[in-house]
């Protein structure tokens, strides 16, 4: 048997066998998928099939295409395999899903080879070897995404923004500098640069986050740039607008439940981040995603971060409430001590004008040649001008002290 009858062979076989699977559970249909990529990529075989959706839940083929190009990636994580896994892209996969495929085979692998990046002048030179060529645009925009899918995993902000402005292979995709998925990535860039405006950043969230029908990936990646975005007035609100539009959309999706809930973390609505950290720890548990490890670790972060700040916040809360309490109670002894100095003078004014009443009388009346009635004349007038001086002392001290007491 010759080899392209043996290869035929054997595609006939993986077909078969992942036909036989649809419909399988996950973890069924997720083994088989691996076997048939394993098998495919050891006998230097690429996929000779079509995918025609890129559910991982469902497809058994998807998920045999992408087990493949992980490990093509893997073995070469370069911008030539991105650009033959472009062409496999144009061949192999259904019109509908095509943009799907290559924004989760590009961002995904991007972030599984975050450390091995090409340098400027390599990328240039891949783009060179294209243009000119009629699928040189699509081609470009699959190595340009892979290549900010690395630099977008490791926060290089600044480095990527000019990748997706300024670079050779930007230039190659042509139109496809406005396609949704770049304009998000520009505004992840945008966020999490210093040297790049909040309003620009917010400019190319609102294009992307609008276009029509935006894919999850793009999503993704505007809730990502928002979450780790330079802090700005207005950040936590509105993460959690948008978040809670993701959540919406997908329901199931335990990374944008992630994004909702670090949303109400910087909005310090603890118990609603903390409900919904928890509910994005039991989708990914179900889901059993990839780098679930990696993802995982990154919850409990999180999960920790909301913890220490609910903590802290019932900690503040109590010193305030004891504070208050305190404050409350030095005001009611001010109040007090204030009322006792009032009373303490309006009870000196009347004693003191009781004695010099006293006085005064015990000379009208033991001293002098003065008649009955003039005496008591004198003693009447005496009376008189004390009550007098001290109503004048309790109302001068009262009009005093009214501010004040108000106050």
């Amino acid at each position: 048997m010759d080899t392209s009858a043996a290869q035929g062979q054997v595609h006939e076989q993986i077909r078969v066998r992942l036909a036989a699977v649809m419909g399988a559970d996950a973890a069924e249909l997720g083994r088989i998928a691996e076997e048939a990529a394993l098998r495919l990529h050891e006998s230097g075989q690429e996929p000779d099939f079509e995918v025609r959706s890129a559910d991982f839940a469902t497809d058994p083929f998807f998920v045999c295409a992408d087990r493949y190009w992980r490990r093509r990636f893997a073995g070469s994580p370069s911008s030539d395999t991105a650009l033959a896994c472009a062409r496999w892209i144009a061949v192999h996969t259904a019109a509908g899903c095509r943009s799907t495929v290559r924004e989760q085979w590009t961002l995904g692998n991007g972030f599984i080879n975050r450390s091995h990046l090409e340098t400027r002048e390599q990328l240039d030179e891949a783009a060179r070897h294209i243009a000119g060529t009629p699928e040189a645009a699509d081609l470009a925009l699959t190595a340009l995404l892979y290549h900010a899918g690395k630099l977008r995993a490791n926060f290089a902000f600044d480095d990527l923004n000019a990748l997706l402005t300024t670079s050779a292979l930007a230039t190659t995709a042509g139109s496809h500098r406005d396609d949704p998925v770049i304009l998000a990535l520009r505004s992840f860039a945008a966020f999490g640069s210093r040297a790049l405006t909040t309003e620009h950043a917010r400019e190319l969230l609102d294009r992307a986050w609008t276009s029509p029908h935006p894919s999850r990936h793009v999503v993704d990646v505007c809730l990502n740039g928002l979450a780790f975005s330079v802090p700005f007035d207005g950040q936590g609100e509105l993460l959690r607008t948008l978040a809670q539009e993701a959540v919406d959309t997908y329901p199931d999706h335990h990374m944008f439940r992630f994004r909702l809930a670090t949303a109400h973390h910087l909005c310090a609505d603890h118990e609603q981040a903390l409900t919904h950290v928890d509910a994005a720890l039991a989708m990914l548990a179900r889901h059993g995603a990839f780098s679930r490890e990696l993802l995982l670790e990154q919850y409990l972060v999180k999960r920790d971060a909301i913890q220490e700040a609910r903590l802290r916040a019932a900690r503040e809360a109590e010193h305030e409430a004891r504070w208050r309490r305190q404050d409350a109670a030095n005001a009611d002894l001010e109040r007090a001590m204030h009322r006792s100095s009032v009373r303490a003078v309006e009870l000196v004014a009347v004693f003191t004008s009781a004695i010099a009443f006293a006085v005064g009388s015990l000379q009208v009346t033991l001293s002098g040649t003065l008649k009955l009635r003039e005496r008591l004349w004198m003693l009447t007038a005496l009376g008189a001008w004390l009550t007098v001086f001290a109503l004048l002392i309790v109302g001068g001290t009262w009009l005093i002290t009214r501010g004040r007491s108000r106050r």
